[in-house]
């Protein structure tokens, strides 16, 4: 019923930025709790950032707090990942998620539907 689709991803440079989109294709999306994450190869999928379903509450995790900015157009059906100051432990596969819920989640599992995500690159 929601499908999301990112875009944005690249290598970059320590100190440099990137800026991810997540596009949903659902009439529900605005009605959704969306966040990113991301995930290393033997890791686990790690919460990066999370925005309510009006965009007017945002939540990131600590390794991040500072440096990303997470916003949402519902106009455009867009969430975006504003990414500065990357740093090579950045580097990972950046998926956006929505949640069932309308509230801040940080958790997998309060996340209903995912997209295939995109390759974040950040040499030394």
């Amino acid at each position: 019923q929601v499908r999301l689709v990112e875009s944005g991803g690249g290598l970059v440079q320590a100190g440099g930025s990137l800026r991810l989109s997540c596009a949903a294709s659902g009439r529900t999306f605005s009605s959704n709790a969306m966040a990113w994450f991301r995930q290393v190869p033997g890791k686990e999928r790690q919460f990066v950032a999370a925005i309510n379903w009006s965009g007017g509450s945002t939540y990131y995790a600590d390794s991040v707090k500072g440096r990303f900015t997470i916003s949402r157009e519902h106009a455009k059906n867009t969430v975006y990942l504003q990414m500065n100051s990357l740093k090579p432990e950045d580097t990972a596969v950046y998926h956006c998620a929505a949640s069932t819920y309308s509230g801040i989640a940080i958790n997998t599992y309060e996340y209903s539907y995912w997209g295939q995500g995109t390759q974040v690159t950040v040499s030394s």
